[in-house]
């Protein structure tokens, strides 16, 4: 295990902000990440975990403790009747995961093709897009317990998912750290073609499309909306959907309805009566559309909910274009949006 010093760790996000690491390790093997927090804890610094860095901000001053660059690699595949579990490890792509997956005729993730990031992030933000999300096919996550200082494997139940949630970003935040996940595919499945989006890329097709192809046309949908990461593509500067779609109470809705003077306020039924509003719609009411530029930062050409680096924006830039979203949807529709992206540093 090599320990590195001051390593700028803007290169490791997706947005390509951030200051440097007082130190850095890269992981390659359970026993680098149980090496790593001992060294963390022998200098008495705090310690963050890093992965695809497709969901975090990194303060333009760094980190003052230590970063633990998950890079475990290694696809294992076990038979089980009509599915296939896959034990993936945490440093793993995600998406070309995704692709053996498909390839091999495995549904259960295909509508999650081209999401940035490394597989070990997917459990904690429970990651879903075009209407599937991981929980619907994590049957175990293993993990370094930092209170116990052992590695436990969790099951689906133990990780608590709900909506872009699970215990390893609530309850037990900074407890686990993940270096494998198990999943369980269903062979030979016709895709899932319940989203908007695919449905209307699909609704001309004669025969009815495989997984390869479900995945091959998210891929697409998400590029057109600069959510995939294309080299060179300026939109692609960024850390993907920055907000969360808000869950309201139906009378909180029906306010917002009473006060939009009978516009369609886009809405989806949740439990217990409640309702989620777009995200996206919200920010154009409240006046941020695509294109919108505040200084080096600004809101993506293709995607309202897309926060990027327009030009050399520091991490301050991002966060002053994010607050100033925040403050004015509460104003307009008293609903405080809750930010996706981790904030490092």
């Amino acid at each position: 295990m090599q320990v590195l010093k001051q390593v700028n760790l803007a290169p490791y996000t997706t947005f390509g902000i951030g200051g440097p690491a007082r130190w850095f390790i890269e992981a390659s093997t359970e026993e680098d990440v149980l090496e790593a927090v001992r060294f963390a804890r022998e200098q008495n610094a705090p310690l963050f975990v890093l992965g695809g860095g497709s969901n975090l901000l990194v303060s333009d001053a760094g980190f003052p403790g230590v970063v633990l660059h998950i890079a475990l690699k290694g696809i294992e595949q076990q038979h089980l009747g009509a599915a296939t579990g896959f034990s993936v490890a945490a440093g793993e792509d995600w998406d070309a995961f995704v692709t053996v997956a498909v390839c091999q005729n495995c549904g259960g993730i295909e509508c999650l093709a081209g999401i940035p990031g490394s597989v070990g992030g997917t459990p904690v933000q429970n990651v879903g897009a075009y209407g599937q999300e991981v929980a619907e096919t994590i049957r175990l996550v293993r993990a370094l317990d930092l209170q116990a200082t052992r590695f436990v494997d969790l099951s689906a139940a133990e990780c608590g998912f709900a909506y872009r949630r699970s215990i390893f970003n609530s309850s037990h935040r900074d407890r686990y750290i993940v270096t494998s996940v198990q999943y369980e595919l269903k062979n030979g499945v016709d895709p899932v073609v319940s989203y908007a989006d695919l449905k209307r890329y699909f609704q001309n097709w004669k025969f009815s499309p495989a997984l390869p192809e479900v995945s091959s046309a998210v891929r697409e949908i998400r590029r057109g909306k600069g959510m995939l990461i294309v080299p060179g593509d300026p939109d692609c500067r960024s850390a993907g959907s920055f907000f969360k779609n808000p869950v309201i109470s139906a009378e909180h809705f029906e306010q917002i309805v009473t006060s939009s003077n009978g516009a369609n306020v886009p809405h989806y039924p949740v439990a217990d009566g409640q309702v989620k509003v777009p995200a996206a719609w919200l920010l154009d009411q409240a006046g941020f559309h695509k294109g919108y530029v505040l200084g080096r930062a600004g809101i993506s050409s293709k995607h309202t909910l897309a926060l990027i680096n327009r030009d050399g924006a520091s991490a301050s830039d991002i966060a002053a274009l994010r607050d100033v979203i925040i403050a004015m949807v509460v104003e307009k529709f008293a609903i405080h949006l809750e930010p996706e992206p981790v904030w490092v540093g």
